[in-house]
Parts: structure tokens; C-alpha cells; sequence
């Protein structure tokens, strides 16, 4: 599978399917086909257009659709989105509220690169933004990134979230959301140890495994059943010659999106199906439930291969993190150096991707952290993605994890004489 025609034939397989899509719209359109009404025709055209537009999605990075932002003076302000540190797999991001007054919260949102882009935590970007600075880690699509740049593993995703913590300075709350939350662990506690002046105020671990086998799911199931081997031979493609990352060893966004889909297939066919009789019907609009849910689902990006294979190997199956055994450039990183940032895990009964179990694992790991500055949360009923998005996030979590950052805002010293009930 490791070859550029396989990557071509599934791009291939999505431009024709939007032409086809595009095709059936158009010729439905005719004024012509007005003179014989029929209900198939209506059909034929609305067909046309969802399915276009959902094979148009998958190649399209979404937008943060976040212009403008209405502060305390009741006021409508613009919100610039800046790249404060720009680097090829990935840049840190300021969404700057113009003409309002730098907010003391500072956070670092530690987007997923698991797929889907940064875009997937718009709604967490949107509820902190009312009284928070908040930065954000802006993954880059792999396809779009010359060979030249070299590659790209869990051990220099480490060291990315480490310059840009290095870079916002010690007055920083990090907020880590699933699957980046082992390594910005261990970035935190790789900075405690070199350079302590620049490690966070807090870190906050969202719904992230960092003990897969705390708590088994599908998931950490697959990765126990497949070896690295049929790992690399069925998911890893070569980027083509349409792309600039020409020849870059990738796993597809394509390739993922139908994994995902698979996962729930049921309910995808029948959204896909029901929302073609809403086009047929006239009941459909450009920014409905579908058609906001899916242009963000459908738009995913390409993974590097060597990001992809170390996470599964040495994340899942070896379990680097949750045995402390973590090696950066050659150096074995001490999650118990953390000694003065105060750690806080967020999890939620029902999920079942990161089940609970799995993140809170993360505060026994923290031996030289003292009890007042760990704390948990588990959010009865409330899946992965409400968690950190969902009302879930929005009712309760966001204010319990607000709290938890104005508790440990101070320095260390000025934390540790605090008394706040979290």
C-alpha cells in the first residue's frame, strides 16, 4: 500500500464522486426539466448536491468562522487570528479580540492531531475566548508539507508543544483535548526538568489515554490486535504528485475518514439519507445541524506516517507514558519532575474512546506533585466529544476547570497558600 498510485486512486475515487454529485445537480437544474415535473428529478438534483458538497468538504481545511466576538462593554470586536510561532508541521496561533484589554488568563489549547483539524475545537476556542487569551496549536496538513522538512514523531510533536509553552511563558495554562494529552505530559514534565522557568502554571488533560489499559476500548483493542507491521502495510500511503509533500509517507485523511465512518455506518447512511429528502423538500439550508456537523467531520487531513506508527507503538502498545519510560532525543523523561505545576484531568462516563480510567492515570504518575494541586473530574453521562465541546463542557466542566486555573494562577508560592475548594 506504501505507493503513490494507491494515494491517487482514493483521490480519484473522491474528485469523481463530487463530479458525479456536480453532474446530477447541474442537469437536474435545466429549465427544461421543469416542463415534465417528477418527483425523481427533484430527487436526482438534491442527490446532486449533498452529494457534492460532502465529497467537496473532505479536501477543504474548514474555517474558524469566529469574525467577531461581543465582549463586556457590549460591544462587537474583531477577532484577528495571528501566528505567533510558525513552524512546518504545525503553528501556534493567537485569536486576538482587538480593542479589548489583555485578559490575565493565558491559555494554550492543545489541539488533536488525529485527523480532523485544529478547527474541531471551534466551540471550546469560542466559550473560553469571553474571558480568556487563548492560543492554539494549528496542525498542518502532511500532504502540503515538502519531504524536504523532515519527518515527524511523537518525540518532536514533544518538543513542538515545548517551544510553544517555552515561547507564551510561565504564566501559561495548557489544556490538552484527547489524543495530545500524553505528550503534552510529558513536555511539561521534560520542562520542569531542563528549563523550570518556562514550564506552566496548570495543565489540564482532557479525555486523553494516558494509560490505555486502565480502561480497554475498541480502540486500545485494535491496537493490541494488529502488529506494527500490518499497521504499516494497510494504512501507510505515499503522497502523490498533485500535492506539495510529493513522496512524504502519510496516513491518509481519506483512509481515516473511513475508518471513522465505518465505526458508525448505521447512522451515517440514514443522516445522508434523511437530509437528502430535507434538499428534495426545500427543508434544507446551508448552515443546518447536517451541514454544520459534517463539513467539519468530513474535512480531514493526512497524518505523517512516522506520527501515526510511534503513537500506536510506543503511546498504545509499549505504554511509554503510562510506565514513565518516555525518551526524548536520547533523554527519559520524569513525569514525577513536576513538582509545582498543578494537574487536573477531565473525563466523562460515556466515553468510550478514551474511557474513564485512562486520563486520571496521569495523577498518580505525578509523584512529586503534592495532593492540593491535583484534582479530577469525571462528567456523569457525558461522552468524548461533550467533554470538551458538547453542553457537558459548556454547563459544567468549562467553570470547574476556570476555577482551577484562578486557584493556581499565582506563583507557585502564592498557589500553595491559597485555599480553594475544587
Amino acid at each position: 500500500m506504501r505507493y503513490m498510485a494507491t494515494y491517487d486512486l482514493m483521490e480519484t475515487m473522491r474528485n469523481t464522486s463530487q463530479w458525479l454529485g456536480a453532474t446530477a445537480r447541474t442537469m437536474a437544474s435545466y429549465p427544461a426539466m421543469a416542463l415534465t415535473p417528477n418527483p425523481m428529478i427533484q430527487w436526482m438534483a438534491a442527490w446532486g448536491e449533498v452529494t457534492e458538497r460532502t465529497y467537496e468538504r473532505m479536501v477543504v481545511k474548514p474555517d474558524w468562522g469566529i469574525r467577531t466576538f461581543t465582549c463586556e462593554d457590549g460591544k462587537d470586536h474583531l477577532v484577528d487570528i495571528r501566528n505567533v510561532v510558525e513552524k512546518p508541521f504545525g503553528n501556534l496561533i493567537h485569536f486576538d479580540v482587538s480593542g479589548r484589554e489583555e485578559q490575565p488568563r493565558k491559555i494554550l489549547l492543545v489541539a488533536p492531531m488525529s485527523g480532523h483539524y485544529a478547527t474541531l475545537v471551534r466551540s471550546t476556542v469560542k466559550s473560553l475566548l469571553v474571558n480568556c487569551e487563548v492560543y492554539v496549536t494549528d496542525w498542518h496538513n502532511a500532504r502540503d508539507i515538502p519531504v524536504s522538512c523532515g519527518k515527524f514523531d511523537v518525540e518532536d510533536y514533544t518538543l513542538y508543544l515545548m517551544d510553544f509553552m517555552r515561547h507564551l511563558g510561565p504564566d501559561t495554562h495548557v489544556i490538552a483535548v484527547c489524543q495530545p494529552a500524553p505528550l503534552t505530559l510529558a513536555a511539561t514534565a521534560y520542562l520542569a526538568e531542563i528549563d523550570p522557568d518556562a514550564q506552566p502554571r496548570t495543565l489540564t488533560l482532557i479525555g486523553g489515554p494516558i494509560d490505555p489499559d486502565a480502561t480497554p476500548t475498541d480502540v486500545t483493542d485494535f491496537g493490541r490486535r494488529v502488529t506494527m507491521g500490518q499497521l504499516e502495510e494497510t494504512m501507510i500511503q505515499r503522497v502523490g504528485f498533485k500535492h506539495k509533500g510529493v513522496g512524504r509517507l502519510v496516513y491518509p485523511g481519506l483512509l481515516q475518514l473511513s475508518s471513522f465512518v465505518s465505526m458508525n455506518a448505521d447512522r451515517h447512511v440514514k443522516a445522508f439519507q434523511d437530509q437528502i429528502l430535507r434538499v428534495a423538500k426545500g427543508q434544507a439550508s446551508d448552515h443546518d445541524a447536517h451541514n454544520r456537523f459534517y463539513d467539519e467531520y468530513l474535512a480531514v487531513m493526512d497524518m505523517p506516517a512516522e506520527f501515526y506508527l510511534s503513537t500506536v507503538e510506543r503511546i498504545f502498545k509499549n505504554r511509554e507514558i503510562a510506565k514513565n519510560e518516555f525518551v526524548v532525543n536520547g533523554h527519559k523523561v520524569d513525569i514525577g519532575k513536576i513538582t509545582s505545576v498543578a494537574v487536573k484531568t477531565v473525563e466523562g462516563s460515556k466515553d468510550d474512546i478514551s474511557a474513564p480510567g485512562q486520563c486520571v492515570a496521569a495523577l498518580d504518575l505525578c509523584t512529586g506533585l503534592p495532593a492540593s494541586k491535583k484534582a479530577s473530574h469525571l462528567e456523569p453521562g457525558a461522552g468524548h466529544y461533550g467533554i470538551f465541546a458538547g453542553k457537558s463542557w459548556r454547563n459544567n466542566i468549562r467553570p470547574l476547570v476556570l476555577d482551577f486555573i484562578d486557584a493556581n494562577s499565582g506563583t507557585p508560592e502564592q498557589a500553595d497558600s491559597k485555599v480553594v475548594n475544587l
